[in-house]
């Protein structure tokens, strides 16, 4: 059977994102047949000082340090299951992110190359009560004018996602961080990453599955 391709695709302001896309990435890796790769989205804020991301202080983003390669909403197509990721604003989507989706508006909606296919999301949050859930229902709606297929993490985890010993933002919608108050001070933990793999895991079979039934089906 041919490999099922999955992509992560990441915007990640401080790295939070892009280190939860590592883990997602290593838990799709481990089901056999499974091809994960990790891209990023196009950063859409100029470096200037006068900009939105130097009063972030969020680091300047140059060539050398990018470890994983920018995708067009076209690639797309080319994946089996795609798993998006990217920082909460106030419940919604990084720009960067919806500038990714606004540019499939044309050709890929209007020829349905992404209908069908499973999706998933992954977040980064300040703080407890940030909108993680929301963000994700908020950007559902990007799936829905492209037929995708939402594969949410649910309760698949088990205790990892109900322990109440320490903080966690382990979300039934999908795996995440809090990125502390500030956005920036506070790295994702270990029970955020072990979920983080889950999902990669969870997501590749079923990406797998989907992919196999489809073909007897044909």
């Amino acid at each position: 059977m041919a490999v099922t391709k999955i992509y992560v695709v990441y915007y990640s302001t401080y790295g939070h994102v892009a280190r939860l896309a590592e883990e997602i990435k290593k838990g799709a890796d481990s089901v056999d047949g499974v091809e994960a790769t990790i891209w990023q989205v196009a950063e859409t804020t100029l470096p200037e000082e006068s900009s939105s991301l130097a009063k972030m202080r969020a680091p300047v983003k140059t060539k050398s340090d990018n470890k994983h390669p920018v995708i067009s909403g076209k690639q797309l197509a080319d994946a089996d299951g795609v798993l998006f990721g990217f920082p909460s604003r106030l419940g919604m989507m990084a720009a960067q992110m919806k500038a990714l989706f606004d540019s499939t508006t044309g050709g890929l909606w209007r020829t349905q190359a992404l209908a069908g296919k499973p999706a998933g999301f992954l977040f980064s949050l300040r703080t407890q009560g940030g909108g993680q859930e929301e963000a994700a229902l908020t950007a559902v709606s990007q799936l829905a004018h492209h037929a995708m297929v939402f594969v949410p993490v649910g309760s698949t985890f088990g205790d990892g996602m109900f322990d109440m010993d320490e903080v966690r933002c382990c979300s039934p919608y999908g795996a995440g961080t809090f990125a502390g108050a500030d956005g920036r001070s506070r790295l994702p933990s270990d029970a955020e990453l072990q979920m983080a793999v889950h999902q990669g895991t969870y997501f590749a079979a079923f990406a797998k599955k989907l992919k196999a039934g489809a073909a007897v089906v044909a």
